[in-house]
């Protein structure tokens, strides 16, 4: 079985016309032999349906605060039902095959509460890659809900995706992690975009308050990933197949290595 590419689609993206132009590069990657693993974020989606319920939402250091469990139960069912079903659904009309788990399926990624502060927000404390492995070996894109089986009360925690995907490119010794998102790539100080950058310039930057805010943890994803993977990518997936062009080496972004 080829390595695979882990794939991260950010909340952003997702329902625009950007984000079916991501999904046709996914069917094409597949038919051309690539094995891929998704890991879709869906905060957009999450927030509308909080809204809708009166719920207010509260973002702490680029995180979601799940407060309480009603929070929580939203969050859960939007990122792993209707979020998750419609990536999977959108793959599989257009040829591909797909199939749709939670982190919490088969306790694929282990989680613990971050911090009080954060609430039922989890962070990873490991992996177990077995679901995504079978997946991969009988030919089905895993399509992966940023959710955790929390260890220290065995409950959903909600994860956020970017440290998820990098946690799950590790743990899978991925060929690349590409994180889709719809800003270019890592700025610098004067606001342009790095084309390639050291794990040791990566690190200053966050350190600097160069990278901050929603970038942080994209960086820190790849980061994560360097420990098993040769090559880490953060790519604006507005661009017209993007994920095509970046696994070709043609693309813009910022490549971490």
């Amino acid at each position: 079985m080829n390595k695979p590419i882990v794939v991260k689609i950010g909340g952003s993206t997702f329902g625009s016309p950007d984000f079916i132009g991501v999904i046709e590069d996914l069917v094409t990657l597949q038919k051309e032999g690539k094995s891929l693993v998704v890991v879709h974020g869906g905060a957009n989606v999450v927030t509308e349906w909080l809204s809708r319920l009166g719920i207010a939402t509260k973002i702490v250091d680029g995180l979601r605060a799940t407060t309480d469990l009603q929070t929580l139960q939203v969050v859960v069912a939007v990122l792993c039902g209707a979020v998750n079903k419609k990536i999977v659904a959108d793959i599989q009309s257009r040829g591909g095959r797909a199939m749709g788990l939670s982190g919490i399926d088969g306790r694929l990624i282990e989680a613990k509460v971050k911090n009080e502060q954060l609430g039922y927000m989890g962070e990873v404390v490991k992996i177990n890659p077995e679901p995504v492995e079978t997946l991969l070996k009988e030919g089905y894109i895993p399509v992966v809900a940023p959710s955790g089986f929390g260890v220290e009360e065995a409950m959903p925690l909600n994860v956020n995706a970017d440290p998820a995907a990098g946690a799950l490119a590790a743990a899978l010794g991925a060929e690349r992690l590409v994180l889709l998102t719809d800003v270019v790539g890592v700025m610098d100080g004067a606001g342009e975009p790095l084309p390639r950058l050291s794990p040791d310039e990566a690190r200053s930057l966050i350190a600097s308050g160069v990278v901050a805010g929603g970038m942080i943890p994209k960086v820190e994803a790849c980061l994560t990933a360097l420990a098993t993977v040769p090559i880490t990518q953060i790519v604006d997936g507005r661009t017209p197949h993007a994920l095509v062009e970046a696994i070709a080496g043609k693309g813009s972004g910022t490549i971490i290595a």
